[in-house]
């Protein structure tokens, strides 16, 4: 899947953890993704929803497959929760967003 498809921003997702990292563009999921051996349950969520599959192609590329699976605004907010729960930084009780998008943009931060 090339990048154009990918509707940043985006939200990464590793297996195992609730934090999620916010990746503004390619270059800065790069950048966030240079370090690390990618499971095979980590993923990217896209400004529309849209899962990816990582896979690191042996430079500083981060390369981006489209997964079947949509995520719902409802299914984002939860990861969002999740998150900030992790972190104790604000009640999660209030934590509401109408679109995906929004959800991403929040943890712009």
């Amino acid at each position: 899947m090339r990048d154009h498809a990918v509707c940043w921003p985006c939200l990464l997702k590793l297996d195992g953890d609730d934090e999620l990292i916010y990746t503004h563009s390619q270059s800065d999921l790069d950048s966030e993704c240079e370090a690390l051996i990618f499971g095979q349950d980590d993923y990217v969520i896209d400004s529309n929803g849209n899962t990816f599959e990582l896979k690191n192609n042996g430079s500083n590329t981060t390369l981006l497959h489209l997964k079947e699976r949509t995520l719902s605004v409802e299914e984002v907010t939860s990861l969002i929760q999740s998150h900030e729960f992790s972190l104790a930084q604000r009640c999660i009780i209030k934590i509401h967003f109408t679109s995906v998008r929004q959800a991403v943009e929040a943890l712009a931060h």
